[in-house]
């Protein structure tokens, strides 16, 4: 396993100083984030280190010779859209960006796209996959047409009263997995797999790991903490940020020894990236990147 960042908390730097960053951490690899150009609609969300829009041989190859130069390898390209919202005008703006970074992928060399595969938060799990093979069949076929895999992370997106009750992602347990993968069997098609989001929604995080071994394309490595008193008094029902905060890893609920253990059991030797979304490192730049420090010191006790 290689063990690497998602670049999306490095927002104030520019490409080389991401790599910088990354490298100077001891770290093999990068998710990089590839956002349109623009405002962000939410925390983590609009960080563009790479424009999926320059396709130049000569940006290509300058951004490629740095990574190398620096010891550092693009483990995916990212963008996180609904792609199933149900406003058709955004929709169709998510569908076609992420197509975009689909192909660039494919331009640098990089053969997975980490994302969501969206979801109607009004519309119930059924009423969703009746809408999902039309919106994702195009997209897996610019995929196969550009011989990249689609990473999905299983974060419901539902952190907020604008994403209640259903959330904005639909690939956010085993079961829903089984549903989506028998409607859009393609291997294109794949798992992003984050075991922080499985905590605070009560979901085994580690037997998934062996049922799904052939679908899980990328990982990544964040924490969660459960606050059990404040949890007794909002109850599940309330929204989830109400109970429970994203930690570094180490600081929160996830057994991290028996995670990596259980990676190689099945034999996973992909890559594997810290995702830095904690509150608690966010006061200053600076912060950012210690907290980019003491996760890496810390998940270096398992993966070597």
């Amino acid at each position: 396993m290689k063990l690497g960042l998602v670049s999306a908390i490095l927002d104030q730097s520019d490409f080389k100083e991401m790599i910088d960053i990354v490298a100077m951490n001891g770290l093999e690899c990068v998710e990089v984030a590839c956002w349109p150009k623009g405002k962000a609609e939410r925390r983590y969300a609009g960080v563009s280190h790479i424009d999926v829009y320059d396709l130049s041989e000569k940006t290509i190859q300058e951004n490629l010779d740095y990574c190398m130069q620096k010891g550092v390898e693009i483990s995916a390209l990212a963008y996180y859209p609904n792609t199933m919202d149900p406003d058709v005008s955004k929709r169709e703006y998510y569908t076609k960006h992420l197509k975009q970074v689909i192909k660039a992928a494919n331009a640098y060399g990089v053969k997975t796209v980490t994302t969501f595969i969206g979801r109607d938060s009004k519309k119930s799990v059924d009423e969703n996959l009746k809408d999902v093979v039309g919106i994702w069949q195009p997209i897996l076929d610019v995929a196969e047409a550009n011989d990249v895999n689609i990473a999905i992370e299983n974060c419901p997106m539902l952190f907020t009263n604008d994403e209640w009750p259903g959330g904005q992602n639909l690939m956010t347990s085993p079961a829903n997995w089984r549903k989506v993968f028998e409607l859009l069997p393609s291997k294109r098609l794949g798992i992003n797999y984050d075991p922080s989001h499985f905590i605070w929604q009560q979901i085994d995080y580690i037997a998934p790991l062996y049922e799904f071994k052939d679908r899980i394309y990328h990982v990544h490595y964040k924490d969660i903490k459960v606050y059990q008193e404040k949890l007794k008094d909002v109850g599940v029902m309330a929204t989830p940020l109400e109970y429970m905060a994203p930690k570094v890893p180490g600081l929160g609920d996830v057994d991290w020894a028996e995670y990596v253990s259980a990676l190689t059991d099945i034999g996973f030797n992909g890559y594997t990236c810290i995702e830095v979304e904690d509150k608690a490192f966010e006061k200053t730049y600076d912060d950012a990147k210690k907290a980019v420090a003491i996760s890496t010191k810390y998940l270096r006790n398992f993966v070597i």
